[in-house]
C-alpha cells in the first residue's frame, strides 16, 4: 500500500495526497476511493475534487467533525484495490482538423517535422485520460500525448478560442469548453459540448474517464453539430477493459 498524507484545507476540507508523480496508477487510486466514497455515502461529505495526484474533499463540519472523516478516509485509502483492473469508460469525440478549425496544424506539424495527416493520425491514434476537471468548467487536463507531436504553447495568447477548439500546450492536448483566452496551438473543432449548463448533468465526463478523438469531414461536423443544438445527439461512449 503506498503511502497516502491527509492534510487539513481549511475548516470544511481536507486534502488526501496519494504522491506526488503524475501516473495513470495514482489517478486510478484516486478514481477508485471516489468511487468507495459513493458507495459508502459518508454523511457531512458536500463534495470530492480530484486532481493530478489528490483528492480534496469538503464537508459541512456541522454534520462530522475533521478527525472522524480524516479516520475514515485513512480506512478507505487502505482498502486493497487492484489498481488497473475494472472497466474504462471511453467518450469518442469527433473532430473536424485543419483549415479554418484548427489554424495552427500546420505550424504543430512543422514543429514536428510531419506532415499534417501523420500530426491527426498520432493524435487520434489513442486513448486519453481525464487526470482532472479545472481551468473552465468541462475542461479535461488529459495525459497520454505522444512526444512526436508535443508543441509549445503561442508566445502571444489568443484573447478568444471558440468553444470546441481542440489544442496542443506542451504536453497537453485538449478541449476548450467555453469561448475564452488561450495560448494552446488549435489543431481542429469538436461540436459536442463538453459543458453544456442547459443539460441535467452539465459537463459530460469526470476524472478517470477517457477521450478518444475521431477525425470528422466537414459534413459529418455539420450534421453533429444540427444535432447537437437541436439535442438529439448522443456521445458515443465505450466500455473496454
Amino acid at each position: 500500500m503506498q503511502n497516502i498524507r491527509i492534510l487539513t484545507a481549511g475548516d470544511s476540507s481536507l486534502l488526501i495526497e496519494f504522491g506526488s508523480e503524475i501516473s495513470p496508477e495514482i489517478n486510478r487510486r484516486i478514481a477508485a476511493t471516489v468511487e468507495l466514497m459513493r458507495e459508502q455515502h459518508i454523511e457531512g461529505v458536500v463534495d470530492v475534487i480530484p486532481a493530478f495526484c489528490s483528492l480534496l474533499v469538503n464537508y459541512d463540519p456541522r454534520v462530522i467533525r475533521y478527525e472522524k472523516l480524516k479516520k475514515r478516509m485513512e480506512s478507505l485509502a487502505r482498502v486493497d484495490i487492484k489498481v488497473g483492473e475494472g472497466k474504462r469508460k471511453i467518450f469518442e469525440i469527433p473532430v473536424l482538423y485543419g483549415g479554418e478549425y484548427g489554424p495552427d496544424l500546420g505550424a504543430i506539424a512543422k514543429h514536428a517535422g510531419l506532415s499534417e495527416d501523420e500530426v491527426v493520425k498520432i493524435h487520434s491514434s489513442r486513448d486519453y485520460l481525464i487526470y482532472m476537471l479545472g481551468f473552465l468548467p468541462g475542461f479535461c487536463y488529459l495525459g497520454g500525448l505522444d512526444e512526436r507531436i508535443h508543441t509549445p504553447r503561442l508566445a502571444n495568447p489568443r484573447l478568444k478560442i471558440r468553444a470546441g477548439s481542440v489544442g496542443i500546450g506542451g504536453s497537453q492536448t485538449g478541449i476548450y469548453p467555453l469561448d475564452s483566452p488561450g495560448g494552446w496551438q488549435l489543431m481542429g473543432m469538436t461540436p459536442v459540448k463538453t459543458y453544456d449548463p442547459k443539460r441535467d448533468i452539465p459537463i459530460l465526463v469526470e476524472a478517470g474517464n477517457y477521450i478518444r478523438f475521431v477525425p470528422v469531414g466537414e459534413a459529418e461536423y455539420r450534421r453533429i453539430e444540427e444535432e447537437v443544438e437541436n439535442g438529439s445527439y448522443q456521445c458515443a461512449v465505450y466500455e473496454e477493459v
